[in-house]
């Protein structure tokens, strides 16, 4: 191990120096939308310094960053058919979302976390928020019913169901399976939104990739569906609307026009103290206005047919002044972080929010990839992330599968650049397998990472740019539903 982190060591250096003048060279290769950057600006290579690094044992990071914790997956979930995902927040308690089900691990201590309790539940993609004593849980593999008991089925089964499950986790050590409601095309993500009221939350179910021999799955299929949980009578959850947000087929048509024809959405981040909502819809990148939260409004629409491959999800700055969209190129399941596929594919797009005639517009800024090659047995692409709720300056933390954990400054829009990161080595150093890092968020004073294969990890950034955000504590945190924090006494301030 040693001696791969050393030979990925060198040809760091070797990649930096490459990969700028990769970007010099590709600055042209801006969304046609955008207004181009001053070359030097748009290349966020450009001041790139290797960082110091530290190995330790199987995994290598910057040297402000520390391990501090591991837990393997645990039967049932010991198999790589259980696939970890995403992560949602409570108090003391973080909630591992798995293609099986989920899991809950106790990190009141998070250098010793340990698990409250384990559901299986298979449904695929298990991507997951958590609100109150709720729990939602998204299924994206069509199953012979909705219990936790079914089996797998094709799309083409006219009885498979798909969509979300609803959970009652007021007892962390038995949460209990209270509600569920099908959605066209199922759940892959969902996204809370919660509503001035407070009686009532919704979601936003995105799912994609219709088709005429899906008989719950039809094109087209440009919309998202929308589901009301009553808190104080979850077993009363139901669908309520199906806003179209592409009428008339409008969506990125695909080649040879477009890069990935838009068929729906993939992920959506709602910022409730703006009314906003940044969603990450295939082969466009949309802004929603959501004062009306059943009724969301698409008010500004941009595309990459040059370097987006697939628009993934997305992170609004504490301000709600810019955007982080993040490219999936390959699926998450390719090799794309290395010198063949270059500094501006498979990467995140920043985007600032500016006024322009009196509407909201996204104006392109620059590009950010991990500044450093991985093996090609390694999949690595951009995914899911979250603000770090510092005092000064936009920081960001991000899964790269096994690319590892990145953190980095975005403060300057057109000239972002990590500051920290945690990598393992390959899964498997003879053949692609994947795995990695699916969600990587901070919370409460330490990064958690939901591994694919290899389960829980906790680290701790420890940087004078970042430490301020340890003064901020969450009671609950879903990274699709951010919130604005205060300072100086590091309250976080509702939305609405």
């Amino acid at each position: 191990m040693r001696q791969a982190f050393h030979s990925r060591g060198r040809r760091a250096r070797a990649a930096l120096g490459a990969a700028a003048g990769l970007a010099a060279a590709a600055t042209l290769a801006v969304p046609a939308n955008a207004q181009p950057a001053d070359p030097l600006e748009a290349d966020p290579f450009a001041t790139a310094d290797v960082l110091p690094q530290s190995v330790d044992e199987e995994v290598f990071h910057s040297d402000n960053i520390r391990h501090v914790a591991h837990l393997p997956k645990q039967a049932p979930f010991d198999n790589t058919d259980s696939v970890g995902s995403d992560i949602g927040f409570r108090d003391d308690y973080a909630f591992f979302g798995n293609y099986n089900g989920f899991v809950v691990y106790d990190i009141s201590n998070p250098e010793e976390p340990e698990i409250a309790s384990q559901v299986w539940c298979p449904g695929g993609q298990g991507d997951i928020s958590v609100h109150g004593d709720l729990l939602f849980l998204s299924v994206d593999y069509p199953r012979t019913n909705n219990t936790c008991d079914s089996e797998s089925t094709t799309a083409a089964d006219p009885d498979g169901w798909e969509g979300i499950r609803v959970f009652d986790i007021s007892d962390v050590t038995s949460p209990r399976y209270v509600a569920d409601v099908r959605t066209d095309c199922g759940s892959h993500t969902h996204t809370l939104v919660p509503d001035e009221g407070g009686e009532v939350v919704y979601l936003y179910i995105s799912s994609y990739a219709p088709s005429v021999n899906f008989p719950q799955c039809q094109p087209p299929h440009n919309k998202i569906s929308i589901i009301e949980v009553p808190l104080d009578d979850p077993a009363a959850t139901a669908l309520i609307a199906e806003p179209v947000l592409f009428p008339g087929d409008t969506g990125n048509p695909g080649p040879p026009v477009g890069q990935r024809k838009t068929t729906g959405c993939h992920d959506i981040t709602v910022f409730p103290a703006k009314n906003l909502a940044a969603g990450a819809c295939m082969g466009d990148g949309i802004l929603m206005d959501i004062a009306d939260p059943v009724n969301p409004v698409v008010i500004e629409r941009v595309r990459d047919d040059v370097n987006f491959a697939f628009w993934h999800s997305a992170t609004f700055n504490n301000s709600g002044t810019k955007v982080v969209f993040t490219d999936e190129l390959g699926g998450g399941g390719a090799a794309t972080c290395n010198e063949e596929v270059g500094p501006t594919r498979g990467a995140n797009g920043i985007y600032d929010l500016v006024e322009r005639d009196g509407e909201t517009k996204l104006e392109f800024r620059s590009y950010y990839k991990i500044p450093r090659h991985q093996e090609d047995t390694e999949n690595c692409v951009a995914h899911n992330g979250s603000l770090i709720p510092t005092k000064h300056g936009d920081f960001m933390v991000q899964a790269w599968y096994q690319g590892g954990i990145s953190v980095f400054d975005f403060t300057n829009s057109a000239r972002p650049r990590e500051i920290a990161y945690f990598d393992r080595g390959p899964l498997n150093p003879d053949r692609l397998q994947g795995g990695g890092s699916w969600s990587a968020y901070y919370y409460n004073g330490y990064i958690y990472s939901n591994g694919m294969q290899r389960g829980l990890d906790v680290v701790e950034l420890d940087d004078p740019r970042t430490n301020t955000a340890k003064r901020v504590t969450f009671d609950e945190f879903n990274p699709q539903t951010q919130y604005v924090y205060d300072w100086p006494d590091g309250l976080v301030v509702p939305g609405n």
